[in-house]
């Protein structure tokens, strides 16, 4: 009576599972935390310093408790609202770039959250106006094509986000990615020249 034998793979061999095992997905890391340029604090922190020497100088001036209790009240009123405001929502403004995603963060008390995926592809040009050009920052709009656009402002070194964006997606393998990677390929074709791929 025949028998039957299985064949075992032998030591060189790698079965489908060993062969998961040996080459799983890479883990998913944190390349960049971005927030809006820091110039924006640059008004607020002139503000915080007139408002200290003008206070304390009055402070001494001023006779009378009420006045005084006055001005201090109106110079802690104008640093809320002058320098307190603006840095709460430039902390509140936050962009993770990782290996997979885009994530916008906004707001510190309501929170909003909102993922892009490299993979699904996505429209991505920089725009400037003179001041950003001399601190080298600009918005970085994203279109994914379903919604509205997402726009990172003002965020610095634009333009090497938008390279890092476009060799994330490329990484990914996307059709808009392999489009943009020909449209740079042709002849005559600046490298360095800033462009919204994946237009029909």
């Amino acid at each position: 009576m025949a028998r039957k034998v299985s064949a075992i793979p032998s030591s060189g061999q790698q079965t489908p599972q060993n062969v998961d095992q040996v080459h799983p997905d890479p883990p998913e890391r944190i390349l960049a935390r971005l927030r809006p340029h820091g110039r924006v604090l640059l008004l607020p922190s002139l503000v915080l310093v007139a408002v200290a020497g003008v206070a304390g100088y009055l402070g001494g001036v001023l006779e009378e408790s009420w006045q005084v209790s006055a001005l201090y009240g109106a110079a802690a009123l104008v640093v809320v609202l002058f320098c307190l405001v603006p840095l709460l929502a430039w902390l509140g403004h936050r962009y993770v770039v990782t290996t997979r995603r885009l994530v916008l963060r906004r707001g510190l008390l309501v929170r909003v959250r909102q993922e892009l995926l490299h993979s699904r592809g996505y429209d991505v040009s920089v725009t400037r106006g003179p001041l950003q050009s001399v601190f080298r920052s600009g918005d970085v709009r994203i279109n994914t094509g379903l919604e509205a656009p997402v726009v990172l402002r003002d965020v610095p070194n634009a333009d090497l986000v938008l390279r890092a964006l476009q060799d994330l997606m490329e990484a990914s393998g996307n059709p808009m990615a392999s489009r943009r990677q020909q449209y740079e390929s042709r002849p005559g074709a600046a490298p360095d020249e800033t462009q919204a791929f994946g237009e029909r």
